[in-house]
């Protein structure tokens, strides 16, 4: 990803919902004037949730998601069926497609009744209105067939939901001009070859928005390059998996704090990771630990999730801890029998998902904070890396 691309997680996210063969691919592909999805007059043709990121004007940057039939049967039916309530969790808005030739059934009232629980705005769309001649009201009429007021459902497509905040800062609020960060960023196995991982983009194009200025070391030159620099940075962001080291040699005059910490403030749980993290010095021997990732990728020697944080709980706690996994898209429903979740920085996942995941540990008693916090509290600097956030810091104090 390019600096001046927008990642899916900062995009308007619209879901697409309705019964078999109500027309819902053949709608999204008007809607975007793509070939998205695939079409066919055979019910249940959508198997999967199809997702496509696209600039969608008056919208701008969105991710529109293709859901399968909500009224599927059978044991194949029913995965698909969650797998399109689970979309619901990470959607801005809903376009429920409707068949103008038929009233509304249970299908649609369920999912009515989801959009409604899940405080998501939506609007109820009557395909196939050419069809006939008395068509339903409180329907916004259109036929995906013949493009009938496809430009129009655009537009009320875009008064369903604000466009995200874009003056929202991940570190621009707390940098002022002329000022300068210093940038640690491990290069190991888990690095990704040739690029940056989102967090590190994100922070860069922030503090070059806020007229200040960043270095970029790797851990092992950091201490070198600030006994360089003429003038005190503002403050040292690092990679968590850094925080040791970098705390050491990082001269206490200067701030501290990490990628995650402000991946997590900006994602808006900060403030619940630091309470979270407390649970840390709790968990007994034979409690289950949830370590969970928004993104999927290939775990290797070292890595964090995996390795590195369970490592860390065994040494801090000194009990024997079980410890689950999860990534992706994929985040368990039922939260019985865990004592703590561990989330990583959400940089790969919207704000309402990392909402849901948050209620549903609430939901069911269960601790949640994040890498960064989690690694600054078991390395014993919580309070330091909190320095920035005057508003957070108060938290632990109190």
């Amino acid at each position: 990803m390019g600096l001046n691309e927008t990642p899916s997680s900062e995009r308007v996210h619209i879901g697409f919902f309705g019964r078999r063969n109500a027309g819902k691919s053949s709608l999204v592909n008007a809607v975007t004037n793509q070939e998205l999805a695939v079409v066919s007059d055979k019910p249940g043709t959508t198997t999967d949730p199809v997702t496509k990121a696209m600039e969608l004007l008056p919208l701008g940057p969105v991710v529109i998601i293709d859901t399968p039939g909500f009224d599927d049967e059978g044991e194949l039916g029913e995965l698909r069926v969650r797998k399109t309530s689970q979309v619901l969790n990470r959607v801005d808005c809903a376009v429920l497609v409707t068949d103008s030739t038929r009233e509304l059934g249970e299908c649609e009232n369920q999912l009515i009744k989801l959009f409604k629980e899940k405080n998501i705005p939506y609007i109820i769309v009557g395909n196939k209105c050419d069809l006939t001649d008395t068509p339903p009201e409180g329907r916004f009429l259109v036929s995906a067939k013949n493009k009938t007021n496809i430009h129009e459902l655009r537009e009320e497509i875009a008064k369903l939901t604000e466009a995200k905040d874009q003056t929202l800062k991940i570190v621009g609020d707390i940098i002022r001009p002329g000022e300068l960060a210093v940038l640690v960023i491990p290069i190991d196995k888990a690095a990704p070859k040739g690029r940056l991982i989102l967090p590190q983009q994100m922070v860069i194009r922030d503090i070059l928005e806020a007229g200040a200025a960043a270095a970029v070391v790797r851990e092992t030159e950091l201490r070198d390059t600030l006994d360089r620099l003429v003038s005190t940075p503002a403050v040292v962001i690092t990679d968590s998996q850094a925080f040791a080291q970098v705390s050491r040699d990082t001269p206490e005059n200067i701030k501290l704090t990490s990628f995650s910490i402000l991946m997590a403030r900006y994602k808006g749980f900060l403030e619940t990771a630091v309470k979270g993290a407390a649970a840390i010095k709790k968990l007994n021997d034979g409690d289950t630990v949830l370590i969970s990732e928004g993104c999927t990728h290939h775990r290797q020697c070292g890595d964090i999730g995996s390795v590195k944080l369970p490592a860390l709980l065994k040494k801090t706690t000194g009990k024997e801890l079980n410890i689950r996994l999860s990534s992706g898209k994929e985040f368990p429903e039922d939260l019985s029998g865990i004592s703590l979740v561990i989330h990583c920085g959400a940089c790969m996942i919207t704000e309402r998902d990392v909402a849901y995941r948050m209620k549903t540990a609430a939901d069911n008693g269960v601790p949640f904070t994040n890498y960064g916090v989690a690694l600054a509290y078991m390395n014993g600097i919580l309070r330091r890396s909190l320095e920035v956030f005057p508003d957070i810091l108060k938290l632990i104090e109190d």
